[in-house]
Formats: C-alpha cells, structure tokens, sequence
C-alpha cells in the first residue's frame, strides 16, 4: 500500500468542488461541496446512532437502500437537523438542485442517486434559496484535479482548524486499486462517529453488500475509536462510493482480494481518525491509548475507548500531568474485565518513554522526565495487561480552557 496525494479525486472517474454560497451569515470560506462519479457507484454509509438524526440523514438513508449512488452535496454552516417536514423537503430540493445543474452540464444522474449532508448549527431552516443560488457554479467547477478536491474539503468544514484527507494505492487482483477519502470532524465527536461527515471513494470493483461489510468491519476499529468529547451528533454520516473504474475483478465474496481492499480502507481510515482526534476543539494534544495482553481485541479496544474519553484523563494531558490512576480508574469503569495485578502503564512521545505502574504496583518516577514526554504534540498511553493476547488501539486528545469557550458560542 502506498499513500498518496487528491484525496477523494484522487480513484478513477471522481469529481470534486465547492463554493461559498451563503448559507451561514459571516461565512467567508466554501460552504457547499459536491464529489460526482462519471459512472454509477456501487455505494453504502454508516451514520449517527443518535435517535435524533437530522432531515439530510434519514434522505440519504432512504437513497442508499439500493445500494447505489452518483454524487454527494454537502454542506457547512447549517446541519438541518430537528426542522421538520420543512426541513426533510429542503434535502430533497438539494438533491433535486443537483440534478438539475448536473442534466444542464451533460451528465444524467436520478435524483434518488444524489446522497446529501449536512452539518452545523441545529435547529435552525437551512438557507435553501442560498442553496439553489449556488448549485450550478457548483457543478460546473467540478474537477478531477488538485482544485477539485482542495476546493471539497474546505467547504465541509466547520471549527476544524486543519482540512482531512488522504488517499490510498494497493494491488488487488494485478490492478491499482485508489481510494480517496475527506472528512470534517473536530467537536461532538464520540465513539460512535461523532460530528463528522466523511466521504470515501475509490475505483475497486466491489459489490454493494462487500463494500457495505468492509465499511461496517472498518469503523469499528477506526472511526468508532475516536472519542474528542463525549458527545454524539444528529448528523454523522460516512459514506463510500465505488465506480469499478479500476478494472480489478469484481469482489463478490470475502477471500483474499476482499481482505486486500479491507486492509487499505482500514489504513486510510486510521489515518482519518487520527486526524479528527488530533484536530479536537482546543485541543493541544493528539492521545493515543493502545492497550495489548487482554483476553481478546474487543475488550482490549473498549478498555481503550474508555481511557481516550475521560474528561478527567483529558485534563490530566492537558496539564501534563502524568496521573495515571485517572487510566486505571477510566479501565476500571469501562464494563470489560482485566487483572489489575497483572497490568503496566507507561507514556511514550517523541521525547522518550516512562513508565509509571508495573504490574500492579506503583512506580517512583522521574515526574520533570514525564513532564517532557507529555509535553509533545502526540502521546501515547501504553496499558500492559497479562490476559492474553488481544489489542485495540483509540484516540482522544487533551480537554483544553479553548473548548469551552469554542462552545460557550457557537450558535450566537
């Protein structure tokens, strides 16, 4: 596998833009993105476990029953979310939009075909004629080069203070296999996605139930590890997009080349994951908690999970204070079983490692030693159970003065 640069124009036959439309009152950066295959995908997506999902979810839930899908519009500024009848009619008229842009620029694509998000403030009707006003700059700049996917990934954005992505290259059955992908992600984001929209496209030829399983067995070892704080949204959507356009034989069935394209999907997302995390609302720390020697990976995971989403252990990284019984504690609440006797914690950044708790018993350690290697941008907690052999991996990052006043605001 070998990554590269164009995220999610970056596969075979994709398209991407965005504009500034004026959704948002004050907004000076694009608002709306568009990403358009030239051909009909096969398609499939995750989405919030919220009960409250917002109008744009429940349409494009709708729209990928089939399996299928052309294009995703997405937009900043505005989640429309918990706005009613009025609101689910305003996600129809964006596909609707699309559509129309897209038959007036030569390409037919069915409306049912058109998969929409949002994301932003809730509760509030979404500027549609602002919507309506944009679609055809648009679609008419779509592209397949490093504009097109610069111009895409900037107008999903919200309080993320860095743009995400990242795109992928691994051989599968003798072709070259792409996958490409963009996501915001930075506040109420928590275990089970977060806020955060993600787009993933490539050209593999997979069928819509393999790619929908590959997605599925992904998230739960990427997406579904990232915790910033604490709070899941109305709008988390992932989305994957395959066109066949890479002419690797199709994959209908799990074996060598379904674990070859699982494998570079899980790569990719990891790396998404770890930028949402490190690109936390305030954050000034990336966390990473890898817990081995459990007695299988999903405990090893949860036990993870667990540490990455104290508030408690948060504060501690952001005070670089090396307070490890806040990760003893948070292991201890996460539902999963473990031998205190039997288990080590150790930091470990680019200024060294420590260890601070051996085998149940607590260290004497060097505390200016562990205020150096806390202080770095990353850090990863290091728990060492003696259960067997199972591994999971999570990421957090420190909770910070900046998040509260981020979010003391953010609608007004």
């Amino acid at each position: 596998m070998t990554f590269i640069d164009g995220g999610v124009c970056a596969p075979k036959g994709f398209t991407a833009n965005g504009v500034l439309c004026g959704i948002k009152k004050g907004r000076t950066k694009n608002d709306i993105a568009a990403i358009v295959s030239e051909t009909p995908c096969a398609a499939a997506g995750v989405f919030t476990k919220n009960l409250v999902k917002a109008e744009p979810v429940k349409l494009t839930m709708k729209n990928l029953a089939d399996g299928k899908a052309q294009a995703v519009i997405a937009n900043a500024g505005n989640a429309n979310a918990c706005t009613g009848d009025e609101g689910y009619e305003n996600a129809k008229k964006t596909a609707a939009f699309a559509c129309a842009a897209l038959a007036a620029a030569g390409k037919s694509v069915p409306q049912d075909d058109v998969l929409v998000c949002s994301t932003g403030v809730i509760g509030q009707q979404i500027n549609i004629a602002a919507i309506e006003a944009g679609m055809p700059a648009l679609i008419k700049g779509l592209s397949g080069s490093g504009a097109g996917n610069v111009a895409a990934r900037e107008a999903i954005m919200t309080t993320d203070t860095k743009h995400k992505e990242a795109a992928i290259q691994v051989d599968i059955g003798g072709k070259t296999v792409t996958l490409g992908t963009m996501a915001k992600g930075s506040g109420m984001i928590h275990i089970n996605m977060g806020t955060m929209l993600g787009f993933i496209t490539t050209d593999c030829a997979i069928s819509a139930a393999m790619l929908d399983a590959a997605l599925r067995e992904s998230i739960e070892v990427t997406y579904n590890c990232v915790s910033v704080d604490g709070d899941t949204s109305t709008n988390d959507t992932l989305l994957a997009l395959a066109n066949g356009l890479a002419g690797n034989p199709e994959i209908t069935a799990k074996g060598k080349d379904y674990d070859a394209f699982l494998a570079a999907l899980n790569a990719l997302n990891v790396a998404m994951a770890r930028k949402i995390a490190a690109d936390g609302e305030g954050a000034e720390h990336l966390i990473e908690c890898q817990v081995t020697g459990a007695k299988d990976d999903l405990t090893a995971r949860n036990l993870a999970k667990s540490v990455i989403s104290s508030s408690l252990v948060k504060a501690a990284f952001f005070g670089k204070d090396a307070n490890w019984g806040r990760i003893l504690c948070a292991m201890g609440y996460s539902g999963e079983t473990f031998g205190q006797a039997g288990t080590s914690v150790s930091f470990r950044s680019a200024a060294g490692e420590i260890e601070v708790f051996h085998q149940g018993v607590p260290l004497v350690f060097d505390e200016d030693k562990a205020k150096k290697v806390l202080s770095e941008g990353e850090v990863a907690i290091l728990a060492k159970l003696s259960d067997g052999k199972g591994s999971g991996t999570a990421w957090g990052c420190d909770l910070t003065y900046d998040y509260v006043k981020i979010n003391g605001d953010y609608r007004t």
